[in-house]
């Protein structure tokens, strides 16, 4: 009706907060259970995408940015350089292209000579 592709994992789990919820207002009926679950929800979201993440994320690869950054102007180098490499590479893949090309026009045309000759040469025993 909405066309709308739903994951079935999300509807697993809405299914499992709903049942969670059904029975914790079995036990006490003024439960709320997303002001209950709120602060560990605050305190996750801090662990994994908050000011707490990013500085244990900038702690873990700190070792590699050790190893990287030393490396930063030759790789710059490369770069640059790989760019007018893969120019020159162009014009040489365009060069190629076009002496294949005449090469397949020469080819064609000694085809359609030799088919000539033949028919030539098949018309001349028949006669």
């Amino acid at each position: 009706r909405f066309e709308m592709e739903v994951q079935p994992q999300l509807v697993l789990l809405q299914k499992t907060l709903l049942n969670i919820e059904g029975l914790g207002r079995q036990l006490d009926p003024d439960l709320d259970l997303w002001t209950t679950a709120k602060p560990f929800l605050e305190r996750w979201m801090s662990d994994q995408v908050g000011w707490r993440a990013l500085v244990h994320h900038a702690k873990e690869e700190a070792p590699n940015w050790a190893t990287t950054l030393p490396q930063l102007p030759r790789l710059v180098h490369q770069g640059l350089s790989a760019h007018q490499h893969n120019a020159d590479t162009q014009a040489e893949l365009a060069r190629l292209a076009e002496a294949q090309r005449r090469q397949s026009r020469l080819l064609g045309g000694v085809g359609v000579l030799l088919a000539a000759l033949l028919a030539l040469e098949l018309w001349r025993l028949v006669a």
